[in-house]
């Protein structure tokens, strides 16, 4: 009799006692609670995604929309699923992630390092591409200190094969100088440099001894103490959805402070005309001014727009007369600033005039984070409008973001 009775209780133990099932999918639902169309990547804890799906950490996974096809997908360096989500208004976008092998994924934004080129880190998106410079670099005593710009009019990679191109050709190009071949070496040079458009954008945007497109700088008294080239780097991100790059500096001086170290961390996704800096010092003691902006060149110092919380440039490249287009460039401060202000030189070095900035009191050890980015009048936006328009909205959508549950 009891061991009828213990056999009734383990029987039914054994039915109500928990037990984990694999989920045959999850869903990522997208909401847009905005009257206007948004496009751009959202981010899911992968933890949860694994946890939800029933599989372990590095397991694979597919990405399907509503349609049914499969979509590209990123796991960021911080944990995140990155998915890249086009919503209506007031719509929204659901996608399954089911177990499995997904397909290959096209690269559509990624960087790497050129020690051939002094050192570069040159990295680029559907849209735009920028590169900073190298201790190679510095160590030649040239004087670029800011972000540079390379416009594209191509959603393809292209970086890459500028550099190959540009680089392994000037050996040629020397030697036919050296043999008083002129014509030919200029020939050849035309067609190799990635100075000139060659039918998919170009490196005609000034840097030198300036912020260039977006670098940050701290402020002792009325002078901005630019930083030079970065001292070491790692790349946290490499596509094929999202770009992440950490920069490291030299220790220099502040005030009383000797060994002020600047930390960069940056990141583009696919689609976005605008990168996220995230910049922090080390060392610094005490409140200081700090700035982040554009340079301005004697060619056009009126084509600048001052925002309450946005700076905005149409950039007539290094020959106007020539070019005959404009780079839009700006930074957003999402966070807000003090101000936003231009700080002209007295005397314009190499055509530089001075720089449309926003000002903010950096607090030790804070980490602040801004926006900084790029159009081309050849490709995406036409207009100093129209960057305006469209610097705003992606403004807008930082202050409301999309809405995003895992179900």
């Amino acid at each position: 009799m009891n061991f009828l009775r213990s056999l009734k209780v383990l029987s039914f133990s054994m039915i109500v006692m928990p037990f984990s099932v694999m989920a045959e999918n999850v869903t990522v639902s997208v909401t847009n609670n905005d009257d206007v169309q948004r496009q751009e990547l959202v981010e899911v804890a992968i933890k949860d995604v694994y946890e939800k799906l029933g599989i372990k950490s590095g397991e694979q996974f597919i990405v399907k929309n509503s349609l049914g096809q499969q979509v590209a997908y990123q796991i960021s360096y911080d944990g995140k699923l990155l998915i890249d989500a086009s919503v209506r208004p007031g719509g929204t976008a659901d996608f399954t992630i089911v177990p499995g092998t997904p397909k290959e994924m096209k690269m559509i934004v990624c960087g790497k390092q050129y020690p051939e080129r002094v050192d570069d880190i040159a990295w680029e998106n559907d849209r735009t591409a920028y590169r900073v410079y190298g201790p190679a670099l510095q160590r030649t005593g040239e004087k670029a200190f800011g972000i540079d710009v390379w416009v594209k009019n191509t959603p393809d990679l292209e970086v890459d094969k500028r550099y190959v191109t540009e680089l392994s050709n000037h050996s040629k190009i020397e030697e036919l100088k050296k043999t008083g071949k002129m014509e030919e070496a200029l020939e050849m040079e035309e067609a190799t440099t990635y100075h000139f458009d060659h039918g998919y954008g170009l490196d005609c945007y000034k840097v030198g001894p300036t912020l260039g497109c977006g670098a940050p700088a701290l402020m002792n008294g009325s002078e901005m103490i630019l930083p030079y080239c970065y001292k070491t780097y790692k790349i946290l991100d490499n596509g094929p959805l999202r770009f992440t790059v950490q920069l490291d500096y030299n220790p220099f001086t502040v005030g009383n402070d000797k060994n002020v170290i600047e930390h960069r961390i940056i990141s583009l996704d696919k689609g976005s005309n605008y990168n996220k800096m995230t910049v922090w010092y080390e060392g610094l003691t005490k409140p200081c001014d700090m700035v982040a902006g554009v340079v301005l060149h004697v060619e056009d110092t009126k084509s600048v727009i001052c925002g309450d919380n946005y700076v905005l440039y149409a950039d007539p490249t290094d020959n106007p007369a020539k070019q005959n287009f404009q780079i839009y460039v700006g930074v957003l401060f999402p966070n807000g600033v003090k101000a936003t202000k231009t700080i002209m030189y007295d005397n314009p070095v190499n055509g530089n005039a001075g720089h449309g900035v926003g000002v903010i009191t950096y607090q030790p050890n804070e980490k602040y984070t801004y926006y900084f980015g790029s159009a081309w009048s050849k490709n995406d936006v036409r207009t100093l409008n129209e960057w305006k328009l469209r610097s705003t909205e992606f403004l807008d959508a930082l202050h409301s973001p999309l809405k995003v549950t895992l179900k």
